[in-house]
């Protein structure tokens, strides 16, 4: 057990390890961050950084010697540098998490393994093996790279036998997975944290909208119904058990009629749990530290229906956003992540809403998001 006062290390300067770092220092954690970049968002808060490439081992030593125990924000930190840390102090989740839910094929072959639904899916490394895949499971379809894809990064969808050698080409000829087209009713996320000894903490599905394969609103509850709601945190707890979790993890999950398959997992606080923050007894944050400290879970109950709107570098576009217009609002949150430079895209922060409906929270908050724009009149 490594109690307040001790030293957290999180690999990853972005704006979860910021999230996590507010919720460590909180607690009386002092925390290291380990990120390529200075001024980084989780940086600015954290006690003490070391700027360095991620495959840099020496640096990755140092960080290690520091700290207690090491978490990280992100899933694409190189084997080696895991492995290093790893020989020094406790890494949670472990690197073996880390590489099953890095790669999507060893991802889909995990989850189908362990009798979780996920959609019908095969393995290319050629554009023979596409051509095969294609034959099998039919058009359309969704060609992804096994590694280093997120936010619609790493696809490409496929309406054509037509478009199989443009495809393969954009997939830049690496190892790929193709999945079969779902036709969902709406998606959502389950995050469930996992302590050492084996207790889990879930909380309530979370349902998302995406814009240009970014997530842009997320409101709690989700809008099933009661039987769905206990599936889905059923198959997140299968899947954080199955995988030995220690930490917290999401799963990605479409709502196909009364069914549900899942999508992709992290292994870390995801996008969608922002709200935890503020609606949420303890957030997904807190939960990350008291999983990978080795104490008691906290209570992952909703307090009060809630919705999240992300605020891309678009906003920016016109001119600096009108924070006091939306800080006007009751029940509204802001969340900026120190980012200094707002490309379009680029997730700079975000707004939460609470209200007594999700319905009601997610109107206000998108209300909040477009009073921030300079060239709205209120």
């Amino acid at each position: 057990m490594i109690l307040p006062g001790r030293t957290v290390g999180i690999v990853g300067g972005g704006q979860l390890g910021r999230m996590f770092t507010l919720a460590a220092r909180r607690l009386g954690y002092r925390v290291h961050a380990l990120d390529p970049m200075q001024d980084c968002p989780t940086g600015q808060v954290a006690d003490h950084e070391i700027n360095a490439p991620y495959d840099d081992l020496p640096a990755a030593v140092r960080f290690a010697r520091a700290v207690d125990v090491v978490t990280f924000e992100f899933e694409n930190v190189p084997a080696e540098t895991l492995a290093a840390i790893e020989r020094l102090r406790p890494v949670h989740p472990a690197p073996s998490v880390l590489h099953t839910t890095r790669h999507r094929l060893r991802e889909k072959d995990f989850l189908s393994h362990a009798g979780i639904p996920v959609a019908d899916y095969r393995p290319v490394r050629s554009l023979d093996e596409l051509r095969r895949a294609v034959a099998e499971l039919g058009v359309p379809g969704i060609l992804k790279t096994a590694e280093l894809g997120y936010d619609g990064k790493g696809q490409v969808r496929i309406d054509s036998t037509k478009q199989l050698a443009r495809a393969w080409r954009a997939a830049r000829g690496v190892e790929c997975v193709l999945e079969a087209l779902v036709p969902f009713d709406r998606e959502i996320s389950v995050v469930v944290a996992r302590s050492a000894k084996g207790q889990v903490a879930c909380y309530e599905p979370f349902e998302n909208e995406h814009r240009n394969h970014i997530l842009d609103v997320t409101r709690c509850p989700a809008g099933i119904g009661p039987s769905l709601r206990e599936e889905a945190q059923e198959l997140a707890t299968r899947i954080a058990q199955r995988i030995r979790l220690v930490g917290v993890l999401c799963a990605e999950m479409f709502v196909v009629g009364n069914r549900l398959l899942v999508n992709e997992l992290a292994p870390r606080p995801h996008n969608s749990g922002h709200l935890t923050i503020d609606a949420c007894v303890t957030s997904q944050f807190e939960q990350q530290l008291r999983a990978v400290c080795g104490l008691a879970l906290g209570d992952p109950s909703l307090v009060r229906p809630a919705a999240m709107a992300n605020l891309l570098g678009d906003l920016w576009q016109a001119g600096e956003p009108r924070w006091h217009r939306a800080l006007a609002m009751p029940g509204v949150h802001l969340h900026l992540y120190g980012k200094s430079e707002p490309r379009p895209g680029r997730k700079m922060g975000h707004l939460t809403a609470c209200a007594d409906t999700a319905d009601e929270a997610r109107r206000v908050v998108l209300a909040a998001r477009r009073a921030l724009n300079c060239n709205t009149k209120l």
